[in-house]
């Protein structure tokens, strides 16, 4: 275990070294923050149009932080040789790439907490049309910035310290600390006669979308054990790009037309018209409510017998787009911003749990996937 965690925090401290990844937590931090301040006039959703803003930018950032990371920490070692060095010593490869991918999930949890403390602070700004932008929240988070920054370069210049590990930690103690002064000593005016309060339900969001990263983390370290950053970039875009449509694409093959949406079937240019005239006869017959749908007790009720003809109509599942769709990451699990919006007060932490199951099964198959490769991958 002191192999593991020595590599793990090396790993982790060679990641927040990086100019890169400073550059990107200050930029995508600032750019939330900027989300909140004009005006939108976007006819009393400017708050959830906000925060479903700066949920967007905290996933696509921690999308380039993932693949980043994982190249800095994986496979630019492999080409300068540093793995090899380090794997000549009594330490396995399994170990070596699990070490390396615990500090991946931490900086990646760094990133993603200074995300979700300027989300929180963008939450508390956003306001309507009767509104105002507050002034005094963006000057106190720029100087919380600015100062953090000022430390970094004090430390580097009389304590010979890196800047940029310096700057980090310093930007997740002065956003910290400026949202607290932010919450606690100000006031803004949201809307008439209603004043601005932090949604905290965007930490379960957050959690969400961290879960989503750390999957993209074990694919972008399983592309890094044999590609360098481009490819490894342009297959997790791709992996990403095809886990949000997933859904759309794999989804409604993946399920035989019974366990579906009748209606909306009935409107899908993906079936004939014999295919829909059966359709429309086993919607006849246990319509029981005549309604045009089948509630979901209704098609429980559909016999074998039926299932049967549906299936010979080619009505059924796929196994191929079954597999895909079990293989595909499903994104939307980990994208709630709907359960943001002002009908709803509360989030679900038995959900969270679920989801983290979900993304603990993916990154454990993605990990297995790569020790394979690197196992087999020879270092020179």
């Amino acid at each position: 275990m002191r192999q593991f965690v020595t590599i793990a925090t090396n790993a982790f401290m060679e990641l927040v070294r990086q100019p890169v990844f400073l550059l990107l937590m200050t930029s995508s931090a600032v750019f939330e923050i900027f989300l909140a301040t004009p005006y939108y006039f976007a006819f009393g959703d400017e708050p959830s149009l906000v925060k479903n803003s700066t949920l967007a930018v905290m996933l696509l950032a921690g999308l380039l932080g993932a693949v980043l990371t994982a190249s800095a920490s994986l496979a630019r070692e492999i080409r300068t040789g540093t793995a090899l060095a380090v794997l000549s010593k009594p330490v396995g490869r399994a170990q070596f790439l699990l070490a390396k991918y615990a500090g991946l999930m931490a900086a990646l949890a760094l990133l993603t907490y200074v995300n979700l403390v300027a989300a929180l602070i963008a939450s508390r700004m956003a306001f309507d049309a009767y509104g105002e932008t507050d002034l005094a929240a963006i000057g106190i988070f720029a100087a919380g910035v600015v100062l953090a920054y000022a430390m970094g370069g004090f430390s580097n210049f009389f304590l010979r310290r890196p800047f940029v590990s310096d700057a980090v930690f310093a930007l997740l103690i002065m956003v910290t600390v400026a949202a607290f002064v932010i919450f606690q000593f100000t006031t803004q005016q949201r809307s008439l006669n209603e004043p601005g309060s932090v949604d905290w339900r965007l930490v379960p969001a957050a959690v969400l979308i961290l879960f989503a990263l750390w999957m993209l983390a074990a694919v972008a370290l399983a592309c890094s054990t044999r590609l360098d950053m481009i490819p490894t970039l342009a297959i997790c875009s791709a992996v990403f790009l095809l886990g949000i449509m997933s859904d759309y694409l794999l989804g409604r093959r993946a399920v035989p037309v019974w366990r579906q949406d009748m209606t909306e079937e009935l409107r899908s240019p993906r079936w004939s018209q014999s295919q829909k005239t059966l359709l429309k006869e086993i919607v006849a017959k246990y319509d029981k409510d005549k309604n045009g749908n089948l509630d979901p007790g209704e098609r429980d009720q559909i016999s074998e017998a039926d299932q049967a003809r549906l299936r010979r109509a080619g009505m059924g599942s796929a196994w191929w787009a079954s597999v895909l769709y079990t293989v595909t990451p499903n994104w939307q699990v980990f994208w709630l911003a709907d359960a943001l919006d002002k009908g709803r007060s509360t989030f679900h932490w038995g959900y969270v749990g679920k989801a983290f199951a979900y993304m603990a099964t993916y990154v454990g198959t993605a990990l297995v996937l790569a020790i394979l490769l690197f196992e087999q991958r020879e270092l020179s």
